[in-house]
């Protein structure tokens, strides 16, 4: 890992500042964030590289959009012929566009309210840092634990999930790592985009479960 690579996050995040999501995203930072189309493309984007890397071999699968916000993944995915399941756990999110369309669900990402082994698939989009933000915290370690496994079990066999997220430093992929290791039976690695620019470099979790 080169000099260039390395992290060098200066100013503090939203999810440095604000204990939890709900927190910050109060009623005009929400409205800001789900109406703007700068954020709509560069999801939008996000969501093309997360099917290259899912690379879906089934005819007609059925995804899970963990932690879908707005709804920018799940209403791409439904325009080019997908099925989606939406799911975030704030429910003003869920109002916007045409996510009704796709009957969303307000829930909690980390304890998902579904049966075992009904999706072909998992995407989550810009969400994993505010589960998972301190190493030294038990709380938030316990909420990445408690996601492992409710992705694991929703997941059928010989499926994918790709998690595009935003760590501040190297401690934080290692530990999120170890973390899916030790708490599941799912394979996979770090997907690293544009590694050495850090304004246009997008890191992915790509994990499969086998048989």
């Amino acid at each position: 890992m080169n000099d260039d690579y390395r992290f060098n996050v200066k100013r503090k995040r939203p999810e440095d500042i604000h204990e939890k999501v709900t927190d910050y995203f109060n009623s005009k930072t929400l409205i800001n964030y789900a109406t703007s189309k700068s954020m709509m493309r560069i999801q939008e984007k996000i969501t093309i590289r997360a099917l290259e890397l899912l690379d879906l071999k089934n005819i007609n699968p059925l995804i899970l959009d963990a932690g879908c916000g707005p709804g920018f993944t799940s209403i791409y995915l439904k325009e080019i012929g997908y099925n989606v399941v939406a799911l975030d756990l704030i429910s003003e999110f869920l109002y916007f566009y045409k996510i009704k369309e796709i009957n969303p669900i307000c829930s909690d990402m980390c304890f998902l309210p579904f049966k075992s082994n009904i999706f072909d698939a998992i995407i989550s989009i810009s969400a994993l840092q505010w589960i998972y933000k301190d190493l030294k915290d038990d709380s938030t370690r316990n909420n990445l634990i408690n996601l492992t496994k409710s992705f694991e079990c929703v997941l059928k066999a010989d499926s994918k999930i790709v998690i595009q997220f935003y760590p501040k430093n190297e401690d934080i992929i290692k530990g999120i790592g170890k973390i899916f290791i030790n708490n599941t039976n799912l394979d996979g690695n770090f997907v690293i985009d544009n590694p050495n620019n850090p304004k246009k470099r997008k890191i992915f979790l790509l994990l499969e479960k086998g048989h």
